[in-house]
């Protein structure tokens, strides 16, 4: 179906389509309903609990627990099995609550264009369902209806459609019926004769008839290529599935490699399986998943505290892990909220505006000092109010609970001067009466009034300063227009108001008008967004802008915030267009310098984002609007706002609740926490899983009995270091994480400093608990199950002190104040007391093979086990000193 309807004349648009302007019959309606089907936009399907359920078997190192746990039942092992399967069912109803808890946290309105409609049909106006509307049908909207369709106007009178959710724009737009010069490449926020599925009308009537429906409105094409666009792995995912891919073959060479060694030794193949097994167990991370399930869980709910909702676990990281934010800018960067921030009067005083957004707080100041109306008040401040107030038809009005304001931004903004004065709206309206109220319309581009007062007439006009200036008299002009220049320099939206006495009602007889004032607006920065920007650049993550507005006003926002500084650093939509067919590594060598991205069309957003990816960045992108959902859903990380639409947060992986860009900072933070503190959990379980399994290697190397068996091991990863890897997501986190780069996207969770502290470690740990194991072999009376009840214990106790190294990578633990995590060291005595427990309670002890230990025993073992803190702690000081050296 054709797109280029603002092209078109409104008798050509009609025409087209086999439309009429009083409207089709019921007979056309139903063909047209065969042939285009019902104006619907297919919805995502809602995910069910158990389909969530069942994700969470979708991880490469679950498939080797599932794979060891169904060798175990084949070997008659049930024990294992037991073992092994109750921990993936753990993990499996963790990730499930959590993610069921977030999906249901992120539950909106779905009915983006479902709405009730007026329609000129069979000769009359009926009112129908969207869902029945169809291409050709004349609609009527009004003030404060949704749009239900993508329309061509044929009438308009003062018509203004809020198109934010579309576009990114944060002004309305006021429609007019002319056809528009120019090409297909016109952004959709300058098809001012056209109106756009789910938008609303803000003010004003008009009449249209409909030119696409369902997946042929521009939002419907949004929704289809999200179908469309496959959703980008988090981080953690990626590495998580490279870290499991390398461990399961590390194992199962390992195990072969052993098996070799123990069938050349002689030994029958019953124990050479079950050999491997044991190697198997030992260094598979069984409580791996569910420790990871919990830490990203706990990093959920700190996110939560801080606005942050997140839909998938793994986003928890993901956020950490951006090199890139691509950022929304209104509502996300700025207020959203149209505020007036200075003042020009023609006695050629400045005064500035304190206070932003729709409410009267604030006042306003002249050199620094308040001005009032009490007393000797400012004439030409009196007068330029009563204009500002009489030629205006918004709506600021003070509630019990705070502010209520309506109608035109601008209007509204205008009104809010009038307290910061110290007045009420109503102290200037019963000094005056209104005689002709002329609205704003986009085809005047101002709005007027006349009113009487103290027994004479008088006009006052505002609106934009170049219409406004051909009302002056011509020696006012130019100095005007300097003044309007300067304070559009300094990034405000400029407005004139102007009047003079008026004998008659007749603007075509008025005579040379007077200025009146110069007022600058802006959609105000959000106080914390520069904070929050500087935090992100200082942490090594880039921020770029990309936003529907117009490039000067972009710029002058990335000024405020320290994001570029010149134009060059600016790009448009319409200069994308230019290269558009460019590959995205292409289109990233064009784009890479630039930090703002203006009038941007959604599909562009979504193509900056492929080309940011193709460059090697990690990309979070911000948004609120439909034209948001697919660069949401393409970038690694997908931010939407809560007061944003469905299609964007279902396209989504985070949702900020308040809007706000330093909710992300705060989300970026909390990623970080969560990323090092999984680290803390890896770094735990491979080592002592490395360090068990070289205590078994070397008992068959040198053809002693083993002194872990398989269910020893189970008992040793899954249940006493289980819950101390859990306790080690509660660790606070580093002050300093904002402090350093991000992780490059390529690097793996096995870094240098990784490697060379789990080899540490895992040689301190098995030297110390092989060298045990020989000495108890070699005293006369040696009972192997005795021993293993020996060396189990030592190993217990081992991990009790090794946790306390896992806290910090860098830091000596003596530094790290235990109030950072007292679930930890709960954590360490229930790890104790349970394996103490287990060597006496019946059933349990015989599975593991154990027996009570004596005190004496356990005494001696406490300084071995000690051992590893004095050898990690000393590890840390020589790698600290080698590089500050």
């Amino acid at each position: 179906m054709e797109s280029n309807w603002h092209l078109s004349t409104v008798d050509e648009t009609l025409s087209t389509l086999g439309a009429k302007r009083e409207g089709l019959n019921a007979g056309e309606v139903q063909q047209r309903l065969s042939e285009y089907g019902r104006n619907s936009i297919p919805q995502p399907k809602s995910k069910t609990l158990m389909g969530i359920f069942l994700h969470q078997f979708l991880d490469p190192l679950i498939y080797v627990l599932i794979g060891a746990a169904i060798i175990s039942v084949v070997t008659g092992d049930t024990t294992d099995a037991i073992f092994i399967t109750a921990i993936i069912v753990i993990n499996a109803i963790l990730g499930t609550y959590q993610e069921w808890q977030a999906e249901n946290s992120a539950q909106a309105l779905r009915n983006l264009v479902k709405v009730r409609s007026r329609v000129k049909r069979d000769n009359g106006i009926h009112e129908v369902d969207s869902e029945e509307l169809v291409p050709g049908d004349i609609v009527l909207l009004e003030s404060g209806v949704k749009v239900p369709a993508d329309i061509r106007l044929i009438e308009s009178h003062d018509l203004t459609v809020e198109e934010a959710l579309l576009t990114g724009e944060s002004e309305a737009v006021h429609k007019h019926t002319d056809k528009l010069n120019g090409n297909g490449n016109i952004a959709l926020g300058d098809r001012v004769n056209m109106a756009f599925a789910a938008t609303t009308v803000q003010k004003g009537r008009g009449v249209g008839v409909i030119t696409g429906t369902a997946a042929h409105t521009e939002i419907g094409q949004i929704a289809d290529s999200l179908r469309q666009t496959s959703g980008e792995k988090p981080p953690l995912v990626q590495r998580m599935e490279s870290f499991s891919k390398k461990i399961s073959i590390i194992v199962l060479v390992v195990c072969v490699i052993l098996g070799v060694i123990g069938y050349l030794e002689g030994m029958p193949p019953k124990e050479i399986f079950f050999l491997m097994v044991a190697v198997g167990v030992s260094a598979i991370p069984e409580g791996l998943p569910v420790a990871l399930t919990v830490a990203l869980s706990i990093g959920t709910r700190r996110m939560a505290k801080r606005n942050v909702i997140v839909r998938k676990l793994p986003a928890v990281e993901g956020l950490g892990s951006c090199t890139m934010i691509a950022s929304d800018k209104t509502g996300t960067l700025t207020m959203d909220q149209q505020s007036v921030k200075q003042l020009y009067l023609p006695d050629g005083q400045y005064y500035e505006v304190s206070g932003q957004g729709y409410n009267g707080d604030g006042q306003i100041l002249a050199d620094g000092q308040p001005v009032t109306l009490d007393g000797q008040p400012d004439a030409e401040m009196s007068t330029f109010l009563l204009a500002a107030i009489m030629a205006n038809e918004g709506i600021l009005r003070k509630t019990g609970d705070g502010w209520e304001h309506s109608g035109d931004a601008v209007d509204v903004a205008l009104r809010a001067l009038s307290y910061k004065v110290g007045k009420d709206p109503k102290f200037f309206k019963a000094q005056a009466e209104v005689v002709e109220i002329i609205p704003y319309e986009s085809e005047r581009k101002f709005s007027a009034v006349f009113y009487k007062r103290e027994g004479g007439q008088y006009f006052a006009m505002k609106g934009a300063v170049e219409i406004v200036l051909e009302k002056l008299g011509p020696t006012a002009r130019d100095k005007v227009n300097e003044v309007a220049e300067k304070m559009a320099a300094d990034g405000y939206r400029v407005l004139a108001l102007a009047g003079s006495p008026a004998t008659q009602t007749d603007l075509k007889q008025l005579p040379d008008l007077q200025l009146l004032g110069l007022i600058g607006m802006i959609d105000p920065l959000r106080e914390e967004a520069k904070t929050a920007v500087k935090n992100c650049r200082d942490a090594g993550i880039e921020v770029v802008m990309v936003t529907g507005d117009h490039p000067a006003t972009a710029l002058s926002i990335a000024r405020s915030l320290g994001l570029a500084e010149s134009a060059e650093e600016v790009i448009s939509g319409v200069e994308l267009s230019s290269i558009d067919k460019l590959t995205p590594k292409e289109l990233a060598e064009k784009i890479k310098a630039k930090k703002v991205f203006a009038r941007v069309a959604p599909l562009q957003k979504q193509k900056i984002v492929e080309a940011m990816k193709s460059l090697g960045h990690f990309v979070a992108v911000t948004g609120d609007g439909a034209n948001d959902a697919p660069a949401l859903k393409s970038a690694h990380i997908g931010v939407a706002m809560g007061s944003g639409t469905d299609l964007a947060k279902e396209a989504s992986s985070i949702i900020v609740t308040d809007n706000n860009f330093a909710s992300i900072e705060a989300g970026v933070e909390e990623g970080r926490f969560t990323f090092d503190n999984l680290r803390k959990i890896i770094y735990l379980l491979i080592s002592t899983g490395a360090a068990e399994l070289l205590t078994v290697a070397l008992s068959l190397f040198l053809n002693v009995p083993l002194p872990f068996i398989a269910v020893q091991l189970l008992w040793l990863n899954l249940v006493t270091n289980g819950i101390q890897d859990i306790a080690l997501a509660f660790e606070k986190g580093d002050p300093q994480v904002m402090h350093k780069p991000p992780r490059k996207p390529d690097e793996s969770i096995f870094d240098k400093r990784m490697n060379s502290q789990i080899i540490v470690s895992a040689l301190t740990i098995a030297g110390v608990v092989f060298g045990v194991w020989l000495y108890l072999m070699k005293q006369p009376g040696f009972n192997e199950r005795h021993g293993r009840t020996v060396v189990m214990m030592l190993m217990v106790l081992l991990q009790n002190f090794h946790v306390l190294n896992c806290r910090s990578e860098t830091k000596s633990l003596f530094r790290i104040p235990l109030r950072n995590n007292w679930v930890l060291i709960l954590g360490i005595v229930c790890a104790q007391l349970l394996h103490v427990s287990a060597a006496y309670i019946p059933g349990l002890n015989s599975t593991l093979q154990l027996e009570p230990i004596r005190m004496r025993e356990w005494l001696l073992l406490l300084p071995a086990a000690a051992s590893v803190l004095l050898v990690m702690e000393l590890y840390k000081l020589i790698i600290h000193r080698k590089e500050v050296s």
